[in-house]
């Protein structure tokens, strides 16, 4: 199955031709089933946010280790209210995360209400604060949103359309049930890209959207102010493509995540939901990288230990840098480096080396926990 996914991902770009080659995947950790729906960070990177699998909101270290969750955080006196059950992709907003909402009947597919809003709970309590309902004239739901740059406007879509909000209406003097829906500030026509949007995140100034269609899988940068867009990673698998990420850990600073459900194929990644993890690709490619040994503790989580080795024409490389799922240090005169990465959950990871302005990419190795 490893060799399968192996040469799934690396794969697949080239037979579809269109992958450009941006970034690098370095790996998937395997997280819990009800991290399912999106995850979102905070500035410093300190604490990650995931949703799913309809309502539930957890929070982890970068690493991945639960510090906190709320199985519904939707309180039951708005959902009673308007229907709400539903989160999408959330976003962090000015010290507060913010969560799309939308009806959703998981037996009909149905967006049953006809209504979306945002919903705002504390960082610190994951406690509810109050929610803002969005305009049924220019969106029937909020299925992603993510926070511009500025901290000035709340993306979102709305069909083929992106559609941007004030954070400074996002406030308790605009909150239901009291207070009527706010209007979008800005719209793109025609914005959202042909695999649709599963989730976002601001990246370079650019708004990085994930989508699936037909079985590939692609990520589109968004120019904000013109609309215009340009493709950055495309993949062939089997899963539901959801939320996306930047955080610097485990071995990449855009994440992807993927819930462990398609019909009519075999799950790429499972039972459980997986963190794809992608770094920008660093240069030419032209080294030979490869994990010699990997030791996992038989108490864990713990201290996995790995041993790669970097070779360029053959011979062994000094003074490249290494990296895998999280550690990094340099190789010495063998060309070879021992990493201790900081796992808490299991994966399949890539080890990366970077010198001169090469680069070279491991095979997948994967780190299961012992038995």
């Amino acid at each position: 199955m490893l060799a399968a996914l192996a040469l799934l991902l690396v794969a697949a770009p080239g037979a579809q031709a269109r992958d450009p080659g941006r970034w690098l995947f370095t790996g998937a950790s395997s997280i819990p089933t009800v991290y399912w729906q999106g995850l979102t960070s905070d500035p410093p990177g300190k604490r990650v946010f995931f949703v799913g699998v309809f309502e539930g909101l957890w929070r982890t270290t970068p690493g991945l280790s639960q510090t906190a969750g709320a199985a519904a955080a939707i309180p039951v006196t708005v959902t009673a209210a308007e229907g709400y059950n539903h989160i999408g992709d959330p976003t962090w907003n000015r010290d507060r995360v913010l969560l799309p909402m939308e009806c959703y009947d998981p037996a009909t597919g149905v967006n049953s209400c006809g209504t979306g809003a945002f919903g705002i709970v504390d960082p610190a309590t994951l406690a509810w604060r109050f929610y803002v309902k969005l305009d049924p004239a220019e969106i029937p739901k909020a299925m992603w949103a993510e926070t511009s740059p500025d901290g000035k406007l709340i993306w979102t879509s709305s069909g083929n359309d992106l559609l941007a909000y004030r954070t400074s209406d996002v406030t308790p003097a605009n909150a239901a049930p009291g207070a009527g829906p706010i209007r979008a500030a800005r719209r793109l026509t025609g914005a959202v890209p042909p695999s649709g949007v599963t989730g976002a995140v601001f990246r370079g100034g650019r708004l990085l959207l994930a989508g699936e269609r037909d079985g590939i899988y692609q990520v589109w940068a968004v120019d904000t102010r013109t609309g215009k867009r340009r493709l950055e990673v495309e993949l062939k698998l089997c899963g539901e493509s959801e939320g996306l990420d930047t955080v610097a850990t485990l071995g990449g600073t855009l994440h992807w995540l993927i819930a462990p459900s398609d019909s009519g194929c075999k799950l790429t990644f499972g039972p459980s939901s997986a963190l794809l993890h992608f770094t920008p690709r660093p240069g030419r490619s032209g080294l030979r990288v490869k994990v010699l040994r990997l030791r996992v503790p038989a108490t864990l989580p713990g201290r996995v230990q790995a041993k790669v080795r970097v070779t360029r024409r053959g011979r062994p490389l000094t003074g490249a840098r290494v990296s895998f799922a999280g550690a990094s240090g340099l190789t010495g005169r063998r060309g070879t480096a021992v990493l201790w990465p900081p796992l808490e959950l299991p994966g399949r990871f890539k080890a990366v080396a970077r010198k001169g302005g090469r680069y070279g990419l491991s095979r997948l190795t994967e780190v299961a926990w012992p038995s």
